[in-house]
């Protein structure tokens, strides 16, 4: 049993696609060869040495924190990472990391967390905004040049909306104009006004072509001068991005829902932090995966009762608190985003059924590993 490494790859960036990543993160391919196949797959939060050691040879592993991310400039056998790559490339082992792509991905680790909450998605907490760099394209053309006009446009990068090219909108109306001395009409007389049946079209096309676009548009425009506008599309919210907003089956305590984020992530010596009214009743709630005191702005004005990320600061909770009545739930980063190896898991099930085995690892990558033990006197 196993796959082509390429395939998983094309699995894994179809649902976790490489543009929604942070311009700072790394994510892809690490090590392996996409020409080869792979046995398994090790789904995990980390690509630490006990992890490692779990993945058989000739397998994947999967995480999600970047190995290589900060100012790598080694992986000499005599370093950490250096020495773990080593180990993996030796043995035939790949490793793949799909980080903030899979943050923003829908469905991705905040959905994960959502869902291990008990909570119904409702809404991305920070969409990333689509529309961006887009421009709308209004040309006026005599019906009987529309489809060359229409033709020249879509070759030059117009009409491209997702998985669909040649998109267009038109409507027949009546246009008017005088041509004056020094004009050479297509249509019409100097001095005489001309009325001319003609189409609005209408289709998008990225900002960045417009120069091109504006040529291949007036070479095949039969008018002088023809008339068009180029509106620049606003950004919209998307349903990509980071968190999510979602609400519980019913209102509970903040206290009863403490217990429920207790519950339901994996235990850590970090355990769960809150801050807010325990009698105080939490319906809709806000959630990020991994360290999300970046969105406590965004949260303030989402309209949730309370919030649930990892790695809340003192100074940025403490303002938080002062002018937000949203209560906070700080859970350990690794809890967090361990909901989402389970779904990355069952992606590649879902799509490589039993020709591939996929296991979640079940290793404690949080580095917070000593617990307080009671001491009775």
């Amino acid at each position: 049993m196993s796959a082509h490494l390429s395939d998983v790859i094309d699995v894994l960036e179809a649902a976790y696609p490489p543009r929604l990543a942070q311009d700072w993160d790394s994510v892809g391919l690490v090590c392996g060869d996409p020409s080869e196949t792979v046995g398994n797959v090790t789904v995990a939060v980390d690509a630490t040495a006990a992890v490692v050691n779990e993945v058989p040879d000739g397998g994947l592993l999967l995480a999600h924190h970047p190995l290589l991310l900060r100012g790598v400039d080694t992986v000499a056998a005599d370093t950490a990472k250096g020495a773990l790559l080593h180990r993996m490339i030796r043995s035939g082992r790949a490793l793949f990391t799909a980080h903030t792509n899979a943050d923003a991905a829908s469905p991705g680790v905040s959905d994960a967390l959502a869902a291990a909450l008990g909570l119904t998605v409702e809404e991305v907490l920070e969409p990333i905004p689509t529309g961006i760099g887009l421009d709308k394209w209004v040309v006026f053309v005599p019906a009987e040049n529309t489809d060359a006009v229409r033709e020249a446009m879509f070759a030059a990068g117009a009409g491209r909306i997702g998985d669909y090219s040649h998109c267009s909108w038109s409507a027949t109306g009546i246009g008017q104009f005088l041509p004056h001395d020094g004009a050479a009409p297509a249509i019409g007389t100097i001095g005489t006004v001309e009325r001319v049946p003609e189409e609005r079209v209408e289709m998008i096309a990225p900002s960045r072509v417009r120069g091109h676009l504006l040529a291949s548009m007036r070479t095949a425009h039969p008018y002088e001068e023809p008339a068009f506008d180029v509106f620049e599309l606003a950004p919209l919210p998307g349903d990509v991005g980071l968190g999510r907003v979602g609400s519980l089956p019913r209102p509970e305590s903040l206290s009863a829902f403490v217990s429920r984020v207790h519950d339901a992530l994996p235990g850590t010596s970090w355990g769960i932090r809150a801050s807010g009214d325990p009698e105080a009743q939490v319906s809709r709630v806000a959630v990020c995966g991994g360290a999300g005191d970046s969105l406590l702005d965004t949260v303030a004005a989402a309209g949730v009762q309370a919030y649930v990320t990892a790695d809340l600061r003192h100074h940025p909770a403490d303002e938080h608190r002062r002018a937000s009545e949203v209560a906070l739930v700080d859970v350990a980063h690794w809890a967090s985003e361990y909901p989402w190896c389970t779904q990355a898991a069952d992606l590649l099930r879902d799509h490589f059924g039993d020709a591939l085995p996929v296991r979640v690892s079940a290793v404690r990558t949080d580095p917070w590993n000593v617990e307080r033990t009671r001491h009775e006197s």
